[in-house]
């Protein structure tokens, strides 16, 4: 390059160091700790910061100006952890992202379970609480089978009755056609017709008994767990009874070694002051 080609960068250099160091006044009048004490942590830390990257930028130019490899020298190395620096400020300058407070039930559940362990007037509720749902629970299963089974027996009496009605259609026609001819064949077409659905009817009863013995069943063991539900509580209610008449009579004897104390004392004092007089 030329000389006439250089001047005019060389006056853009000269502009530049003049606002620099219009820029730096402020920084250069005072020392470097002054400056700095009446500052923020955060800024003083972004002062630092940016004085120690400026440097070593300088030193890396420098070096690169004279011919030699600066990306392998010390410099660089700094240059890269100064950086690091820059984004760790960055980092606590933005704000951290709220957090949506959400409630774990179940550990919730727990923890008041746990706490509310030793009452025994919460036990009784829940444990009633809990029988009548498993009460609930196989009262609803006991219909739901109910249901299920009379589904099965209507739906066996359509199909039984279409049967029959089907097998009667077909000996009344074979009758009607035959009928000139030779009427003992329609006899036997309607005697096999009333065959036929006598064997059809009989399987219905069967699985209907079935299904009421399992109903029956189910009814019995939903009752014997209400039974057995209202026996515990009725025995927990005669501990706590019991115990406290227990505690009662415990309050009533310390009374009575009070007075007991009382009157010896009292019979002591007397004798004192007999010896006494």
């Amino acid at each position: 390059m030329e000389v006439a080609d250089l001047m005019p960068l060389v006056e853009r250099l000269e502009d530049n160091v003049d606002d620099l160091e219009e820029v730096l006044q402020p920084l250069l009048e005072r020392s470097l700790a002054d400056t700095s004490s009446k500052l923020p942590l955060l800024d003083k830390a972004k002062l630092h910061v940016l004085l120690t990257y400026t440097l070593e930028s300088l030193l890396f130019c420098y070096l690169r100006l004279h011919g030699v490899n600066a990306r392998e020298h010390a410099v660089f190395r700094e240059l890269t952890r100064v950086r690091q620096y820059f984004e760790k400020i960055k980092a606590l300058e933005t704000e951290p992202e709220k957090r949506t407070m959400t409630l774990d039930k179940q550990a919730a559940g727990r923890f008041i379970k746990h706490g509310l362990a030793g009452n025994d007037k919460h036990d009784l509720e829940r444990a009633e609480k809990e029988a009548k749902e498993k009460a609930m629970a196989q009262m609803r299963a006991a219909m739901l089978a109910k249901k299920s089974a009379t589904n099965t027996q209507e739906r066996q009496e359509q199909k039984s009755s279409e049967s029959s009605s089907d097998s009667d259609s077909d000996s009344d026609s074979s009758s009607d056609s035959e009928s000139a001819s030779n009427s003992d064949d329609s006899e036997e077409a309607t005697a096999h017709g009333e065959r036929a659905t006598k064997q059809a009817e009989p399987s219905i009863p069967h699985k209907s008994a079935k299904a009421k013995a399992k109903e029956r069943r189910e009814q019995a063991k939903a009752e014997k767990a209400l039974r057995k539900l209202k026996q515990q509580a009725q025995g927990a209610q005669g501990a706590q009874t019991e115990s406290k008449d227990e505690a009662k009579k415990a309050r009533k004897m310390k009374k009575e070694k009070k007075k007991a104390k009382k009157k010896k004392k009292k019979l002591q004092a007397a004798k004192e002051k007999r010896a006494a007089g």
